[in-house]
């Protein structure tokens, strides 16, 4: 019933557009059945799409991130699996393939499975003090509570759990942590390919639109600054005069 189809749309709410394509096939099936007598109605119609930000997944915020590391402290597998998103700024695919044999000095090396491109990326002290805590004959980083390596859309399941667990709104994901990651860098005065050398965007254009917000948001906070310090000025150089004590 109607019911069930919300519910298993609540489940993947934080990818509105697979949501969505899950409605339009049940759509189409129930219609199939209708047709062909097995059921009198089609529940899937009447029920609304989901909203979809126009930038995809959102990117998690500074305050956001603080909140999360307030819930889970290090040592905990739901903040490992935060530190390896965030400090490695890769997807989940290849998050849940990380271990052992891909550390090399101190540089984690892996080549993504999606795009194929080969990225080497320094481990950062907050992740290496995450590492440091695993046991030593565990070679995946990332293990289920069964001891199995996880699936990508297993551990997309479980992450949004624990995103859930930590009073976070469900619409943050672990795609939006690469988004995060990205951000930092650019904030941080990273060049495009700079950026590019650790999440292994292909195209400049892609790498750009994180500098181009960067930059948009340090000249808005220069230009507040400035606004402030004209007002200040404005203000010290203002005599006050006594009136009249006839007016």
């Amino acid at each position: 019933d109607r019911e069930h189809i919300k519910r298993s749309m609540g489940k993947i709410a934080d990818r509105p557009a697979a949501a969505n394509q899950l409605l339009k096939m049940i759509r189409l099936l129930m219609r199939h059945a209708v047709d062909a007598g097995f059921r009198k109605d089609n529940p899937a119609i009447g029920i609304r799409k989901l909203k979809m930000e126009s930038g995809g997944f959102r990117t998690w915020t500074e305050e956001e991130i603080s909140t999360f590391y307030g819930k889970f402290p290090v040592g905990s597998r739901e903040r490992l699996a935060f530190d390896l998103l965030l400090f490695t700024g890769q997807r989940r695919g290849d998050v849940v393939r990380m271990g052992r044999q891909h550390v090399r000095d101190g540089v984690l090396v892996i080549r993504q499975s999606k795009t194929g491109t080969e990225v080497e990326i320094p481990i950062a002290a907050e992740l290496r003090q995450s590492l440091d805590l695993l046991p030593a004959g565990q070679l995946v980083f990332l293990m289920t509570g069964q001891g199995k390596p996880f699936t990508a859309a297993g551990f997309g399941n479980w992450f949004r759990d624990v995103v859930s667990a930590a009073g976070l709104p469900v619409s943050l994901s672990a795609h939006g942590l690469r988004k995060a990651a990205c951000r930092r860098l650019a904030e941080a005065g990273c060049t495009a390919p700079q950026l590019m050398a650790i999440s292994g965007h292909k195209t400049l254009a892609e790498a750009t639109r994180y500098i181009e917000m960067a930059n948009r948001k340090a000249l808005a906070e220069e230009g507040m600054k400035k606004v402030r310090a004209f007002v200040a000025k404005d203000r010290r150089g203002t005599t006050v005069v006594k009136p009249d004590l006839e007016v």
